[in-house]
């Protein structure tokens, strides 16, 4: 599947974690940007952090790592967390209940939800789920770049 357009950002991004179920633990985040025949990857990483940090993590980083504002963007992500908010308008009843999820209890990566909320209000984006571990050459990248953030800024 070709997913380069001449007038959009294609993004995929991915975020993982070692030791997830511990207190103490390394993640990773990495992006790879698509603009017509120009791929920029970025990655990075952080102490005692969770997966889906990593995930919101890399997404926040891709958006702030483009420079136009007025190009549409293709999100790709195999983060359900991240898509479903997204697709499915979750943080709209996060909004309204000030920062509460429907168990009336606070909504997790508040910090990092508002940093992508007020990002996106920037840009067009749509996002898209894609299924990890399955081949996709950017998604397979993307997910490597969050392993090297791991290694190189995790631990």
């Amino acid at each position: 599947m070709k997913h380069s357009a001449e007038n959009k950002i294609i993004i995929y991004c991915d975020g993982a974690c070692s030791g997830n179920q511990f207190d103490h633990n390394s993640g990773g985040w990495g992006a790879v940007l698509n603009f017509g025949n120009i791929t920029k990857e970025i990655y990075g990483g952080e102490k005692n952090t969770s997966n889906q940090r990593m995930e919101i993590t890399a997404c926040i980083k891709a958006l702030e790592a483009i420079k136009k504002e007025d190009i549409k963007i293709s999100i790709y992500s195999d983060s359900a967390y991240l898509v479903n908010c997204m697709k499915e308008r979750w943080f709209e009843s996060w909004l309204k209940n000030g920062w509460k999820n429907a168990k009336k209890k606070p909504v997790e990566n508040q910090d990092l939800w508002m940093r992508l909320l007020e990002l996106l209000e920037k840009y067009d984006v749509t996002f898209h789920k894609v299924v990890g571990h399955s081949g996709d050459k950017f998604n397979e990248r993307a997910d490597k770049l969050a392993q090297q953030g791991i290694d190189t800024h995790g631990k």
